[in-house]
């Protein structure tokens, strides 16, 4: 049986990574008319869909295939761990970079950034983790109904492992899941932003490499959380993993909302002096 903690849990993380977004995109919107909100953040979402769920994974899942890919992945874990996380920042860039380029064209301004990060952000925790809790949700009815257990009779394969995994965590890790989601959309949002201000002010490199650096440092924490399984020697336990990595991804959260906060007061002189110019 699943525990109503758990579904409880369950349902908060649910409500974050799926209708979290969408929320923010209303009341964002709302707040910020006729500012290009709405087109920044469905261009946002698609600088992600595109580069990372329509062609990054199914190539990903092609060298899956091979055995040399599968080779490489088994006997050299943290530079596999590593190139994931470096072309998972260099896919997700060129998304970026290109819904800059594109919203450059009209204006780039602080508020349909901010919604192209938004939405970048947005679309992956409905996508990544919102999907899956739905699915964990389903499972967990399910699991409480005594209805799984006929799939396992009619040999359903995987639901069993499904069933056992669901049953033994913790609700702290279901709201985990919740948590490290919202930090991440805030610094996703940062992330676009530094890349739009970058083709805004005529410096897209530099823009382009802290993105990319910032990704790719942020991804590479998995390698921290293989330190606490067979394949990373069991350096750590698991809960020791778990603290490190979301201490970082905290602390990135916060480094971003200073972030957006700084672009914005540049944004903002930027547009207030552009506007003393025009008015002598």
């Amino acid at each position: 049986m699943i525990s109503t903690a758990s579904i409880l849990a369950c349902i908060v993380t649910l409500f974050i990574s799926l209708i979290g977004p969408v929320l923010i995109f209303i009341v964002y919107g709302l707040k910020n008319r006729r500012q290009g909100v709405a087109s920044g953040w469905l261009l946002g979402a698609l600088g992600f869909l595109i580069p990372q769920m329509v062609i990054r994974l199914p190539i990903l899942n092609i060298l899956n295939e091979t055995s040399w890919f599968l080779d490489f992945s088994l006997n050299h874990i943290f530079l596999y761990c590593f190139s994931l996380a470096f072309t998972a920042g260099l896919f997700e860039l060129a998304g970026r970079f290109a819904v800059a380029k594109w919203m450059a064209r009209k204006k780039l301004t602080y508020q349909n950034s901010l919604a192209a990060g938004l939405g970048h952000g947005g679309i992956e925790a409905m996508l990544v983790v919102g999907m899956t809790y739905v699915n964990n949700l389903i499972f967990m009815i399910l699991i409480n109904a005594g209805a799984l257990d006929e799939l396992i009779n009619h040999a359903a394969m995987g639901i069993g492992t499904i069933r056992d995994t669901l049953c033994a965590t913790s609700p702290v890790m279901f709201l985990l899941a919740g948590y490290e989601r919202i930090l991440t959309m805030v610094v996703q949002a940062a992330m676009s932003m530094i890349v739009c201000w970058g083709v805004h002010r005529g410096k897209a490199g530099r823009g382009a490499f802290v993105c990319l650096l910032m990704h790719t440092l942020l991804d590479s924490t998995a390698m921290i959380s293989m330190l606490a399984t067979d394949m990373g020697g069991n350096r750590l336990t698991q809960t020791a993993a778990y603290a490190i990595v979301y201490v970082i991804l905290t602390l990135a959260a916060i480094g971003s909302v200073w972030i957006l906060w700084k672009l914005r007061q540049s944004w903002l002189a930027e547009e207030t002096e552009v506007s003393n110019d025009s008015g002598k």
